[in-house]
């Protein structure tokens, strides 16, 4: 991580002070400019395309969980913390359900107002009738 901080920032600054500011050693970095990149990273860069499509393929409704079973029962040999690891490093999150919530109770015993207007809403003179709509908006999935 520091390194790639380095790599990004050494237009501005000199790797010297960077990495002096960072207490990593100048030939550290350069070391791992030229060291290629390791077998587990390499795993996990091919991991995570099959993460993000079985996460894709779910409409995102799977979460680690889901993933994991669904990799394995695919063949592949992983754990599902490692699965955890690449899905939260990479923002990859379930869609979770919104909870049924009952708004309206029809069903009363209360009294119920008269409609006076009778959907006729022309207006005789300024301020004989008052109307409102109390009705919640419907927000875009």
């Amino acid at each position: 991580m520091k390194y790639a901080f380095i790599s990004e920032k050494k237009v501005a600054f000199p790797v010297a002070v960077l990495c002096r500011v960072l207490a990593v050693s100048t030939s550290g970095y350069y070391a791992s400019i030229i060291r290629p990149v390791s077998r587990h990273t390499r795993r996990d860069e091919e991991l995570l395309k099959r993460v993000k499509a079985s996460h894709h393929t779910s409409k995102r409704r799977y979460g680690s969980p889901r993933v994991h079973a669904d990799l394995k029962a695919s063949g592949a040999k992983v754990g599902r913390k490692r699965v955890a690891r690449l899905m939260q490093e990479n923002s990859l999150v379930a869609v979770t359900r919104r909870r049924f919530r009952e708004t309206t109770d029809s069903k009363h015993d209360f009294p119920i107002a008269p409609n006076l207007l009778e959907r006729d809403f022309t207006a005789i003179k300024p301020n004989a009738s008052w109307v409102t709509d109390i009705s919640v908006p419907q927000q875009a999935a």
